[in-house]
């Protein structure tokens, strides 16, 4: 839904057929999401041509520079992403020798993770170009770019602050 008219018209449709229906967080999530997907459509074609995908990149960004080796559940938390869908990309992320994992001396249940050689050069060609196309769309924010981060930083606190209706389930 990219067409802000067609948002719009969607909002108002609802909060009229719906009265009793509170319709205000639509205009934030919809805004949130087709943001999402404008930094998306951004990088897509730097993976295109990429040995790694979006995904991958993701959980590589922060081990790159690491002081030490981490688990696949400590990366699924600083990343804020489930279990399951690190172990998937970190599984990919092997078998293409990006990563290597060792036995956890600390837990023989788990591995502690690390970039590889390649890992890191693949890390070093992809990251920056998509720093750049992000860089180039956020570009005309301009002297409201503090602003911008404040809102977002607001947002995301107030989000984080909110119990999470799927825990004590």
């Amino acid at each position: 839904m990219s067409d802000p008219s067609l948002r719009a018209q969607t909002i108002t449709r609802w909060s009229e057929r719906n009265p009793a229906l509170d319709t205000s967080p639509m205009e934030i999530v919809a805004l949130i999401k087709h943001i999402s997907s404008l930094l998306d459509a951004a990088v897509e074609p730097l993976y295109a041509e990429a040995v790694l995908t979006a995904a991958e990149v993701e959980l590589l960004v922060p081990l790159r520079y690491a002081d030490e080796a981490v688990t696949a559940t400590r990366l699924a938390e600083l990343l804020d992403m489930s279990r399951a869908g690190v172990s998937k990309t970190l599984a990919n992320l092997e078998r293409k020798a990006m990563i290597t994992r060792t036995s956890n001396p600390a837990d023989r249940r788990s591995a502690l993770i690390a970039l590889s050689a390649a890992g890191r050069s693949a890390v070093d060609k992809v990251f920056p170009r998509e720093l750049q196309a992000h860089a180039r769309m956020l570009a005309g924010l301009g002297e409201d770019r503090n602003k911008i981060l404040d809102a977002l930083t607001h947002l995301a606190a107030t989000l984080e602050s909110q119990p999470n209706p799927s825990e004590g389930r």
